[in-house]
């Protein structure tokens, strides 16, 4: 084998180094941007653990947890969209029973992505950021149902915030109240920051932190998959997205999204909630968090959402669909 001078070698590996590097980030670039496992964490402990004593709805505890999502969609570079240059919009309602009448005050939390050549067309990303505090001495801390959801939404705004500005406007909404009926969504569907017919869909997402065992490892399903074509073209476009396996449950109807569907915007609820016991229990804890699947759900949502933003596919209801 001949020998080659020194220097020649040095140039040779420098080069090769290069174009190993160069390679290394282009195909960074052209790959769906990682989820920060930390930031995960980091705000699921926090929204879960026991500083915020369960988040019970319409509680001070709410309000912390409102403020506390408010401040770091701020920091991720999300524009706010509570309307007034707020992040943060509060909702109070009068609700009626038999026996008398009260006041629900709560707090729903805007943040957006502003798009470029649409927009004026919305995809709205949320999930409810409450939970049923104490009762009876004891503290139901909600990891799964839904700090879970509340930081998918946070992490894809996150993530998505480091993208390309989108062509559609991406509006992640975090709702305080759904546990007492949707009184966060259901305030801002007659309080609007921004026009209701420029939704061109929405994605809830509810109780993401463990896997279903009735679908495939790390596959999310989606409520209401017969009821539109949402589902199946996100699943064309990357998402591990099913039908909901648990059709006798009605989920479809059980979480904020229902409130939206009924005044016909697109509105679906995405889950993995595998139907396990600790469901509203003083056991839905951060040590039954399955980290690996929530961080892999939330990263597989991260470039079909993205599509959806980008492109000028209109989701439609079904016929029959529509609630």
């Amino acid at each position: 084998m001949k020998s080659v001078p020194i220097q020649r070698k040095f140039l040779s590996l420098a080069l090769l180094m290069s174009l190993a590097l160069a390679a290394s980030a282009q195909n960074s670039n052209n790959s769906s941007p990682a989820v920060c496992a930390a930031c995960i964490r980091s705000n699921l402990d926090y929204l879960a653990g026991p500083a915020l004593h369960g988040r019970g709805s319409g509680t001070l505890d709410e309000h912390h947890a409102a403020r506390f999502i408010a401040r770091k969609l701020h920091a991720y570079g999300l524009a706010p969209a509570a309307g007034n240059g707020r992040f943060i919009q509060t909702a109070t309602m009068l609700t009626r029973s038999a026996s008398n009448s009260s006041v629900k005050t709560t707090w729903n939390v805007l943040a957006k992505i502003e798009g470029t050549r649409e927009a004026d067309q919305i995809i709205l990303l949320s999930a409810h950021l409450d939970h049923l505090g104490v009762k009876n001495g004891k503290t139901y801390p909600g990891a799964d149902d839904d700090a879970s959801g509340t930081v998918a939404v946070m992490e894809l705004a996150r993530a998505l915030a480091k993208q390309p500005r989108p062509q559609r406007t991406i509006v992640f909404a975090l709702w305080g109240s759904e546990e007492t009926g949707s009184v966060g969504a259901r305030y801002f569907l007659k309080h609007p920051s921004f026009p209701l017919k420029e939704i061109v869909a929405n994605l809830e997402f509810e109780m993401i932190a463990r896997p279903d065992p009735k679908v495939q490892p790390d596959q999310l399903w989606l409520t209401g998959w017969e009821r539109t074509d949402l589902g199946p073209a996100l699943a064309e476009h990357g998402a591990q997205l099913a039908g909901d396996p648990h059709p006798d449950q009605n989920f479809f109807t059980r979480s904020d999204n229902y409130a939206l569907a009924k005044d016909g915007i697109i509105a679906q609820t995405v889950s993995s909630y595998g139907l396990h016991k600790d469901y509203h229990q003083p056991t839905d804890t951060l040590d039954k968090v399955d980290w690996q699947h929530l961080d892999s759900a939330i990263e597989s949502m991260i470039a079909p959402v993205s599509w959806l933003a980008n492109s000028d596919f209109t989701p439609k209801w079904n016929d029959g669909g529509k609630p």
